[in-house]
Formats: C-alpha cells, sequence, structure tokens
C-alpha cells in the first residue's frame, strides 16, 4: 500500500470537516494551490517545499472553518483547535472510563442493578456536562488573560507532524473494530445463554423473559452477527465503502427494531429480575432508558460508518 503524500493526508483532514457537498471542489482546489506554490519556488528538495507550503497554510480546522463559512468563536479562532481537541477526548476516552467505573462500583456497594445503571445515566449527564464547562471557562479565561499572547502563540505551534498516518489509520481500523467485535460477540453469548443473577440472599433469577426465545431474540442475534461480519468485512477491505456502510446499516436497524419493540412492550426483562432489583415503579424509567440507549448507539454508529465511508471515497 503507498504512502499518502503530505498534500493528501492535509487535504483529507480539511475536507473531512466541511459540508460533504463542498469536499470535492475544496480539495481540487487545495491540491491545486498546493501544486501551483510548490511549483513557482525554486528548491532543491521538493517534499521539502511541500513540507514548507503546508505548513504556512496552518492548522487543517482552522482552514476547514474559513471554507465552511464557520467562524470559530465559542472560544476564539487561535484557541479553538486546542480547545476542541481536549474536549472530544474528555467525551470519547475519560468519560466512558469514568462512568465504567461508578456503574461497577456502585453495582458491588449497593448489590443493586437498577441503581448502577441509573447512576451511569446520572452520570453521562453531570460528570459529561462538568467535561465540557470547566474546559469551556478555562478557555475563555485564557482567551481574555494577560498572557494571551503567549498562549496564543503556543498554541499555534501547528506543522504537518502533526497529521495523522492514514496508512496508519487503515491499519489502526484493525484495532478499532475489535472492540465491536467483542462486544457484540459478548452481548450474543449473553443472549444465547440467556444468563442469570442471583440477588443477594435469594434464588437465582434469569434476566430475560423467557418467552422472547419464541421469535423475537432471534432477529437481534442475527442483527448482531450481521454487525461483527460488516466489521470484519471493513478488516479486509481497509476502509469503510458506501455498500459497506448500507449494510452496516441494515444489520444495526436489525438488530435495533426488534429490541425496541420489545421494549416498548415491556417484555424484555423477567418479572422475576425485575422483582429482585427493586425496581417497582421504576420498571418504565428502566425501560425508557434502555430504549434510548439502543437509539442513540444506533444512530451514532450509522451515521459514524456512513462518514468514515464518504470520507474514504473523497481521499480515494
Amino acid at each position: 500500500m503507498s504512502t499518502p503524500s503530505l498534500t493528501e493526508r492535509y487535504v483529507h483532514e480539511v475536507v473531512r470537516r466541511i459540508p460533504a457537498d463542498q469536499r470535492t471542489d475544496v480539495a481540487d482546489e487545495l491540491r491545486a494551490t498546493i501544486a501551483d506554490t510548490v511549483e513557482a519556488r525554486e528548491g532543491a528538495d521538493p517534499d521539502a517545499v511541500e513540507r514548507e507550503v503546508i505548513n504556512e497554510m496552518g492548522d487543517p480546522i482552522r482552514l476547514a472553518a474559513r471554507y465552511a463559512d464557520r467562524p470559530l468563536s465559542l472560544i476564539g479562532p487561535d484557541l479553538y483547535p486546542v480547545y476542541i481537541r481536549l474536549i472530544t477526548m474528555l467525551l470519547t476516552i475519560v468519560l466512558p472510563i469514568v462512568v465504567a467505573a461508578l456503574v461497577v462500583t456502585t453495582a458491588i456497594e449497593t448489590e443493586d442493578i437498577g441503581k448502577a445503571i441509573g447512576a451511569g445515566i446520572g452520570s453521562i449527564l453531570t460528570v459529561g456536562g462538568q467535561m465540557i464547562a470547566w474546559p469551556t471557562v478555562i478557555f475563555a479565561l485564557i482567551d481574555r488573560s494577560r498572557d494571551r499572547d503567549r498562549t496564543l502563540a503556543d498554541a499555534k505551534t501547528w506543522t504537518v507532524n502533526n497529521l495523522p498516518d492514514r496508512n496508519l489509520e487503515k491499519r489502526n481500523g484493525f484495532g478499532d473494530a475489535i472492540p465491536t467485535i467483542v462486544y457484540n460477540a459478548f452481548l450474543i453469548v449473553a443472549l444465547l445463554l440467556n444468563f442469570s443473577w442471583v440477588p443477594d440472599g435469594g434464588d437465582r433469577v434469569h434476566v430475560l423473559d423467557q418467552s422472547l426465545w419464541t421469535f423475537w431474540l432471534w432477529p437481534i442475534v442475527a442483527g448482531l452477527a450481521a454487525i461483527i461480519l460488516t466489521e470484519i468485512a471493513r478488516i479486509a477491505k481497509g476502509r469503510w465503502t458506501m455498500p459497506l456502510a448500507c449494510w452496516h446499516a441494515a444489520a444495526q436497524l436489525l438488530f435495533a427494531v426488534p429490541t425496541l419493540w420489545i421494549l416498548s412492550q415491556h417484555r424484555f426483562f423477567s418479572d422475576e429480575f425485575l422483582t429482585a432489583i427493586k425496581s417497582g415503579s421504576n420498571v418504565d424509567l428502566l425501560y425508557n432508558a434502555v430504549a434510548i440507549g439502543v437509539v442513540l448507539v444506533t444512530a451514532n454508529e450509522i451515521i459514524k460508518r456512513f462518514r468514515d465511508a464518504n470520507a474514504a471515497r473523497i481521499s480515494a
């Protein structure tokens, strides 16, 4: 597999952040601008000249904002790239770890799965809100501080060395797919075994409603298996394509639609399990929370795969 040039890597980082209907024109314009500028400069090493030109064009996030006519005014155009990268890292890496740790800790301390799930949902809102609010306040203060010029100088030190290696991105696609494959495989095993739970001082109870095995759980299992197959196909292909994204969307819907119908009928969890976790009047809350989670995760996965496929198509 050939290594994409610095120009292609830079163009990819810019156009993936602008509306889809502008990407082809902007990509062609950027390539032409970089090529013309490099050609106009006399230099013994074209690669060195290319690096110099791209360095001068600056951070692709800032350039993409200008092309999309979206002012970076939340914090300010100079600090916004650093700010948005920090928020992305906090919400995609730190928040899931905090929520998972809180759910496990609550489940161990209270031996009440219902409380653990409720604590996890609440922490997504509270902790996530704090992770957005405090960095925003801090960056706003920095943007207006006396040391603003020095801070901005540090933020502007973007070079081509910051561009991600797109071949590494493709190879790392294998690593990205592994958690998805393992997670969906775990769900399949859990559904097939109809895992049970022993409440404190009680008898073992099945978590799922036994009557679901007459029909409804089979399309759910098929959907999870199809999701795994599309991830494996993506690994073999090396990138997402539009057909693969369509198949992935179909697999997600095959899983989500029957799941949501079962949840809407309050038939997913067994009565013994709901009694054991002392859900009481919180049955509606539990089912609604799980349904909302299914909708959000499914929609996010479908949108993300189509975005990846479209970005791969433009940069191909």
